[in-house]
């Protein structure tokens, strides 16, 4: 193993490694055509006791919670280790589930209130998250995409910022016809759109696409699974989606212990259940078992895990989450209430999330394969005279150095708005990266922040055991200037979310 691994090492540097180990965005700054778009819907709206409503659906989501903190879990474990022992009827997977019946139904007073005040952090965290799907897999393009659950649209937008070229065909599943209504408000004008279909349900959707034409590439189900208070139904919708995904599927939470607690039951539960078809298709090997092999055989997780294997936050106490900082708008700022101080111009979303993709994970060579790092010692030996020579211009902190966040006082993320709603430029797809993590388990996650300690950095690393991505750890790890000045200052330089070369 070693000596295939060696030949195909990748000729990584030390700028192409931390060029795609940074995953993290210090600060989000909503795009003003969505800014535009938000602002413009709530002029059509009544403003009144806008202040009251976003408190009241606060409320609403807090009531949310504690429904979740009231689920058993002794029985969620065994749900989701093995649902099939605790249904009567394994048909009731493939028939219907409760959603839209016991989910959150927005009022139309409770959708105003959710664009003006959680739209652009919801809109953050997304982008965030399939900034790094795309990073992750440079060659997936999403060309027909299931949003479940997709409120005001939200996906939509992150999805436009993302991919801008590749979108043929979205189907939005959402129950709530004011949140229906809404979105439809928002992209009112823009130009270039693909084809986009809304539905109240996934039943609905079935009955209306032929049964060749539901996979989808890419399947996203965004702070929806939280607003369904039984686990049973939870199961019952991932398992649908995850028969809808043609080859990635994206979960995301609030970045609470009840929403990692909800992505960690279903990263377990997909995970069992490929492994479970495998083992199928192994014994049904040599027979006719057309049911079985129509999709991609097995399930790896593109992110934010490393690895597999079960989770090892699991009974710690901790729980996996990371956090996206985005500048508020004029909405937030105007209606979101605090505690007496004036309201910062920026906010911490936190959230949970997790890609699966279809198929084995990929073998391939880890960052740190063949790489020799050179000790201070040896830096100092190869110094040239010259260098040593003293710039009194860099004992200043220039623009460009990287320096820890501040929390100023506010914001002004809107100042280049005007009244009038301008039509929209076309979206402009991003420049490639130099550099991209590959999927070969070699790359761990930073989870929380780093800790530094003059010329040491603590790290909390979530890593593989193994090659294979069958196992994981979760490690805090150290490093030392003295010992490998490279990775030292790589270290200084990461985040909360970032990957980590080992």
């Amino acid at each position: 193993m070693a000596s295939i691994v060696s030949e195909t090492v990748p000729k990584f540097t030390a700028e192409a490694l931390k060029s795609a180990a940074k995953q993290s965005e210090r600060c989000h700054i909503v795009p003003l055509r969505l800014r535009r778009a938000i602002k413009k819907y709530l002029r059509e709206q009544e403003e009144l006791h806008m202040k009251r409503k976003v408190l009241r659906l606060s409320e609403s989501f807090s009531q949310i919670k504690e429904v979740n903190l009231m689920l058993p879990t002794s029985t969620s474990k065994e749900l989701v280790e093995d649902p099939l022992k605790s249904v009567e009827c394994s048909q009731r997977w493939k028939i219907k589930s409760a959603y839209g019946d016991i989910g959150l139904k927005y009022r139309e007073d409770e959708t105003v209130a959710y664009v003006a005040s959680r739209m652009p952090a919801v809109y953050s965290a997304l982008y965030r998250v399939l900034s790094e799907v795309r990073r992750r897999l440079p060659g997936f393009s999403p060309a027909k995409v299931l949003d479940f659950g997709a409120g005001t649209g939200s996906a939509f937008w992150a999805l436009r910022e993302v991919w801008p070229r590749s979108l043929n065909r979205i189907n939005l599943v959402e129950p709530s016809q004011s949140m229906q209504r809404a979105g439809q408000s928002l992209i009112k004008g823009l130009k270039n759109l693909p084809l986009i279909q809304s539905y109240g349900s996934i039943q609905a959707l079935s009955q209306d696409v032929k049964k060749s034409d539901r996979q989808h590439d890419l399947v996203i189900a965004s702070y929806v699974l939280g607003e369904i208070p039984s686990l049973k139904d939870r199961i019952t919708v991932v398992r649908q989606l995850w028969e809808l995904t043609g080859d990635v599927l994206v979960l995301v939470e609030p970045g609470t212990p009840q929403g990692s607690n909800i992505i960690s039951q279903m990263r377990s539960h997909i995970l069992w259940m490929e492994k479970r078809r495998s083992r199928k298709l192994e014994d049904a090997s040599g027979k006719e078992c057309k049911a079985l092999t129509t999709l991609k055989n097995g399930a790896y997780i593109v992110a934010p895990c490393p690895h597999d294997g079960r989770c090892p936050l699991d009974n710690t106490g901790k729980y996996c989450h990371f956090v996206q900082r985005l500048q508020r708008t004029t909405s937030q700022r105007a209606y979101k209430r605090s505690k007496g101080e004036p309201l910062r111009g920026f906010e911490d979303e936190k959230f949970c999330f997790i890609a699966f993709r279809r198929g084995q994970r990929p073998r391939q060579p880890w960052p740190l394969d063949g790489m020799k790092f050179e000790t201070l010692k040896e830096q100092h030996a190869r110094r040239n005279p010259e260098d040593l020579e003293i710039d009194y211009e860099d004992q200043f902190i220039s623009e460009d150095e990287d320096v820890q966040d501040e929390d100023p006082i506010s914001y002004d993320s809107d100042v280049t708005e005007t009244d009038a709603i301008t039509e929209n430029d076309d979206w402009e797809e991003e420049g490639e990266e130099t550099a991209h993590a590959n999927l070969g388990s070699g790359w761990g996650r930073i989870i929380y922040n780093p800790l530094r300690r003059g010329k040491r950095v603590e790290m909390d690393i979530c890593r593989s055991m193994d090659r294979e991505g069958t196992e994981g750890s979760f490690d805090r790890i150290v490093i030392t200037k003295s010992k490998n000045p490279t990775l030292h200052h790589q270290a200084r330089r990461s985040v909360w979310g970032d990957l980590w070369p080992f």
